[in-house]
């Protein structure tokens, strides 16, 4: 399982939907990203492949950052996955 996670402005908590493959998490990746740097604000509908009643509508200006990982790469007491921004 693939997690594509969003960072929102003015948000604390990342929003996140998963992926099955690879391929699928990379395609919703490039997606997102092109929805960034489009500069026009647009909807964007995400569901979730795990759990497919999940869904939300978001708009693309709002998102600060999109970051794409392995779920398998989150182990009991491992560091979250992704970049530090501390020094």
């Amino acid at each position: 399982m693939f997690v594509v996670e969003l960072s929102l402005k003015l948000s604390p908590m990342p929003i996140s939907v998963q992926r099955k493959s690879l391929e699928a998490a990379q395609g919703l990746y490039g997606e997102i990203r092109q929805a960034m740097e489009s500069g026009h604000p647009q909807l964007m509908d995400l569901r979730c492949e795990k759990s497919e009643e999940k869904q939300i509508c978001l708009r693309s200006s709002e998102i600060v950052s999109v970051q794409l990982y392995e779920k398998s790469a989150m182990g009991a007491g491992s560091k979250r996955p992704g970049f530090s921004t501390g020094g």
